[in-house]
């Protein structure tokens, strides 16, 4: 299970102590031990050393750890209800959740001698699911083998041979969370810190925590709030970023603030982590050894020999010598209104680009009954009104692709993973807060 034979390293970060290695297996066999009889576990542990234990000490049991992403009651019943041989697993009782829960024990015993647990390849230790940002979340099982495969490569990617001691403020459920923060310490000499910061204090707290080297896996949206904050941070070595496009003038910014290297990390659900490049130099992607791309008319289909079948995305790239491309957008991003064509995403950075807006989305709605789709926008702007972003928008986009409505508000329905579901954007757009 865990590629660093040295059972005296650090595994994790917990209120500013490591856990050894040593001492970590012997918390999976113990609780492994405990777990009850089932086919698929709902982890939902949010001390992140908790989930990791229960995230291994599952697959050890022969179970499978299923990763709704939300952990609302109805979210964790349909996901339960999906896999009617389940529990939930989780490190503090879930109110008003109506399944059968198995709560860790506040002390597991390390009394019994742990030997390293060993896993078959084909064995599927998670289902992950997508965010549901463009609709309903879709279920893609991990294979041991397939994770292990592509977390060798993110090693090298982050760790560059090193052992640093990693802060993720992305939680474990989500696919970028589970491989930068869960399967890295497993495969590589990384250590995790067990919280979850979410604001800029808690995060330089979180970093303070633990020693250099450090490394920061967060978002764009993360990145930006720090930058925002003034708040300072302990030296990190490295910054990761993933989960939505990092503007290179936000990632020389970052570099700049915290002399440090901001690695800009390309996958998906579906494909795991896949390329990776350096932002700040608006770098061209350059992907991991063994991966192949196949441009198609509706998106891209990637292929690599730990896939079961090639993997179609909605992504559309150029392919560029040397195995590298240029994202050139999604599939679904690609606009088309009174014979007129933008760019989803392009529209998006106009958005994010006018002085004064915090945060923003523009969206599509669904078509109405004369087929004609129309473009939303929510903005967190504060002291704006909506008159004053359509005019800067006007200024850069063509007046059919202008958001109506536009809804200013105090911040946008992102989830844990930093993802903004479809159905929470359409929730906000239509509540009664006033803009």
């Amino acid at each position: 299970m865990l590629a660093d034979a040295d059972m005296a390293r650090p595994i994790a970060w917990r209120d500013g102590k490591p856990v050894a290695a040593r001492d970590f297996l012997a918390d999976i066999t113990a609780l492994a031990a405990q777990l009850p009889a089932a086919r698929y576990a709902v982890n939902l542990c949010e001390d992140r050393y908790l989930f990791i234990v229960a995230f291994c000490a599952a697959a050890v049991a022969g179970q499978t750890n299923l990763l709704p992403g939300t952990r609302t009651p109805q979210a964790i019943a349909e996901t339960a209800a999906s896999y009617p041989d389940s529990y939930v697993l989780t490190d503090r009782a879930q109110d008003g959740v109506d399944v059968r829960q198995f709560v860790i024990p506040q002390a597991l015993s390390r009394a019994a001698a742990a030997m390293m647990p060993a896993l078959p390849p084909d064995h599927v230790v998670a289902i992950a699911f997508t965010s549901g940002s463009t609709g309903t979340p879709k279920a893609n099982p991990k294979t041991w083998g397939a994770v292990c495969a592509s977390s060798a490569f993110n090693a090298d990617a982050v760790c560059a041979g090193g052992a640093p001691n990693i802060i993720a403020t992305v939680p474990p459920q989500h696919m970028y969370g589970l491989e930068l923060s869960v399967l890295l310490p497993l495969r590589s000499r990384a250590a995790i810190h067990a919280g979850h910061p979410f604001f800029p204090t808690d995060i330089a707290l979180a970093l303070a925590q633990v020693p250099a080297p450090r490394v920061l896996v967060t978002t764009p949206h993360h990145l930006r709030a720090l930058l925002r904050s003034d708040v300072a941070l302990p030296a990190i070595d490295a910054i990761v970023s993933a989960t939505a496009p990092l503007d290179a003038k936000l990632a020389r910014a970052v570099e700049a603030r915290y002399v440090t290297r901001v690695i800009e990390l390309f996958g998906s659900t579906e494909t795991c982590v896949i390329a990776q490049r350096c932002a700040a130099l608006d770098e061209p992607w350059h992907l991991y050894p063994g991966v192949s791309l196949h441009p198609q008319p509706d998106g891209t289909l990637v292929n690599t020999a730990y896939f079961s079948a090639p993997t179609l995305l909605h992504d559309i790239v150029e392919m560029l010598p040397g195995n590298n491309f240029q994202l050139r957008g999604r599939n679904s991003d690609l606009l088309e209104i009174a014979g007129k064509r933008a760019s989803l995403g392009d529209l998006n950075r106009r958005l994010l680009a006018i002085a004064g807006v915090a945060d923003g989305v523009i969206f599509q709605l669904d078509a109405d009954q004369r087929g004609v789709s129309r473009l939303a926008a929510l903005a967190v702007a504060p002291g704006m009104r909506v008159e004053q972003i359509l005019d800067s928008l006007r200024a850069g986009i063509d007046p059919v692709f202008l958001p109506r409505p536009l809804k200013i508000v105090d911040s946008l329905p992102r989830n844990a993973a930093d993802k903004l579901p479809r159905a929470a954007l359409l929730d906000a757009l239509t509540s009664s807060q006033p803009a």
